[in-house]
């Protein structure tokens, strides 16, 4: 099919109408939100226009275009926002097939699933715009998520699936982090180029705000309309997510020039004005050096990013903002409502009927029968070899032991997603899933989406978090859980120094040595996460529940007020997007 030219930007109307065996064209009505536009009035104290490009959104369940704690923050954010009355939009990606859909194969073990989704609730915005992808032009459509449909800022969802491109480009959007790089890399030309010129055809952003350095290649685009570096900063800010250099994404000048991956700039000028002076591109570090501010998404995170980053000239300054999430979607108000109420009673009655939603996809999954008067533990996340989901096992003899204690059982359920190509966190998941067939109360459960999430949250009484300190940028499954009455069972890292106070809203593992090798701080680790289940926790739970409530009501007092995403997405607009404005 011969394709029309139209100058980069420009709204085009897709006015094909399919009816029986040929096509038919009909206007179709622009749509109100081709146009920056909130069908609320805008709160003074927000209105500088700003457009949040994030890769990935946690935003509801039946939108599945996230795979874990940094969609769910970035979905947290939209909600927030939308809250507040924000001058914001979200800037996304539509994912055809998704993450992935975690199902089993006929022995329970872990399968990945990759299965078209359909989103009838989303609206066409008409605009069409054009992106260079590895010198082919390729197009880009925008579709709207509207606030009334989960109660957020306006968030528009890109899709190069559509007739007008070729196969290849049409894959392009299909799969949330795609195993391949060149994939990768034009995912990241149509977040950050194709997302600013949706954002300039709806009438332009006052701040650019990067989640994550994925739409890096935003920034070379607003360099080739600037043509200077300061008025780059004065629109760019950056939020990193990741606390080692080896986990920031970076690749090479040669893959990265062939992808089309700067625009309009040559290489050379893009490795001028990112100070890239070797063969390779990294992104955090670009961003930091192309951005008027960035922020670490823990007080310990911040520290940790100004520190890696101390050595490289010409970074910006890297803030703290501590994630949080949004307390109206998460938590049970049920639950809420007992707690101000100061009925004891009450909340622990319903803490035992939260359970049983969790308990009811227990059964389904596994054919288990678990009871809500046992202390039910919980370790649910994205499988990451840093996040150890295996630690608790670290002595198998002792584990059983621990699980079997006559009068004073517990109940163990493993939850989360691996990436779909990481084979050893598969393997980790797959051996807790064989470990757990003849253990009546042990579980491991597949389809880990938001809605298992939240049962998850809902059912738990001990939310057992294990990274490797310090290599949790923040974790914020410990909020929502703390959120629903669940207490933190935590080692100090992301987060929770921020708010965990042992056996008083929390408990905390002691920090260890982190110059230690691996295997060392895993047992030290171990050592102390067995002594304070065998001897603070479980005590506690079944034989002091004045002090069990005590420390749940403390925890979830203390949790909805600093770590609500209100606060946050307060803070990110004066202290990134207002703070030092010209």
């Amino acid at each position: 099919m011969k394709k029309i030219k139209i100058p980069a930007g420009e709204v085009v109307q897709d006015q094909r109408q399919k009816t029986g065996p040929c096509f038919q064209f009909k206007a179709i009505t622009m749509s109100e939100y081709s146009k920056w536009y909130h069908p609320y009035a805008i709160s003074e104290k927000y209105s500088e226009r700003v457009a949040y490009y994030s890769m990935e959104f946690g935003v509801d369940h039946p939108l599945k275009i996230y795979s874990g704690g940094l969609g769910y923050l970035a979905g947290s954010h939209m909600r927030s926002a939308y809250e507040l009355k924000q001058n914001l939009i979200g800037i996304g990606i539509l994912w055809k097939f998704g993450y992935y859909d975690q199902v089993r194969n006929d022995d329970q073990s872990m399968r990945a699933q990759f299965q078209k989704k359909y989103y009838p609730f989303l609206e066409d915005t008409g605009i069409m715009v054009q992106v260079s992808i590895h010198g082919n032009l390729v197009w880009v459509k925008a579709l709207v998520l509207k606030p009334e449909v989960f109660g957020t800022v306006p968030m528009y969802l890109l899709t190069t699936d559509i007739p007008e491109n070729d196969y290849l480009s049409r894959t392009i959007t299909h799969r949330l982090y795609d195993p391949e790089m060149p994939t990768r890399i034009a995912q990241s030309i149509v977040l950050g180029i194709g997302g600013a010129k949706v954002v300039e055809t709806l009438g332009g952003a006052a701040i650019y705000h990067l989640n994550e350095a994925h739409a890096l290649p935003l920034a070379f685009h607003l360099y080739d309309k600037y043509r200077d570096l300061h008025e780059v900063k004065k629109r760019l800010v950056f939020t990193t997510h990741t606390p080692e250099k080896a986990g920031n994404e970076e690749h090479g000048l040669d893959i990265l020039e062939k992808m089309s991956f700067f625009g309009a700039l040559s290489t050379a000028e893009a490795c001028r004005i990112t100070g890239t002076t070797g063969p390779v591109l990294n992104y955090t570090l670009a961003a930091l050096r192309m951005s008027k501010k960035a922020n670490g998404v823990s007080k310990l995170h911040g520290d940790v990013s100004r520190q890696m980053w101390s050595g490289y000239e010409g970074i910006c300054e890297i803030k703290s903002i501590t994630n949080a999430q949004n307390v109206n979607y998460w938590q049970n108000p049920d639950l809420r409502q007992a707690l101000d109420a100061g009925d004891d009673e009450q909340l622990v009655q319903i803490k035992a009927e939260m359970k049983k939603p969790l308990f009811e996809v227990v059964a389904d999954q596994t054919g288990k029968i678990f009871r809500t008067d046992v202390l039910t533990v919980v370790w649910a996340r994205r499988f990451a070899a840093y996040k150890r989901a295996d630690l608790l096992l670290h002595d198998l003899h002792r584990f059983f032991d621990l699980i079997n204690k006559a009068g004073q059982p517990i109940q163990v359920i493993w939850a989360g997603k691996p990436y779909p190509f990481d084979f050893g966190a598969i393997d980790v998941f797959n051996r807790l899933v064989h470990l757990s067939y003849k253990l009546p109360n042990v579980a491991v459960l597949t389809g880990y989406e938001m809605s298992l999430s939240a049962k998850l949250k809902q059912g738990a009484d001990i939310w057992l978090n294990t990274p490797r300190r310090p290599r949790e940028a923040s974790g914020t499954s410990g909020m929502t859980a703390a959120m629903n009455g669940a207490i933190n069972l935590s080692i100090q890292d992301g987060w929770l120094p921020e708010f965990g106070r042992h056996a008083q809203n929390s408990f905390l593992l002691p920090i260890v040595d982190t110059a230690l090798p691996d295997a060392q701080q895993d047992e030290q680790d171990y050592q102390n996460l067995m002594t304070i289940l065998e001897q603070e926790i479980i005590p506690a739970y079944y034989q002091d529940r004045k002090k069990w409530v005590q420390v749940m009501k403390q925890s979830m007092t203390e949790v909805a007020g600093y770590f609500s995403s209100e606060r946050m997405a307060d803070e990110y607009y004066k202290l990134m997007y207002q703070e030092g404005k010209s």
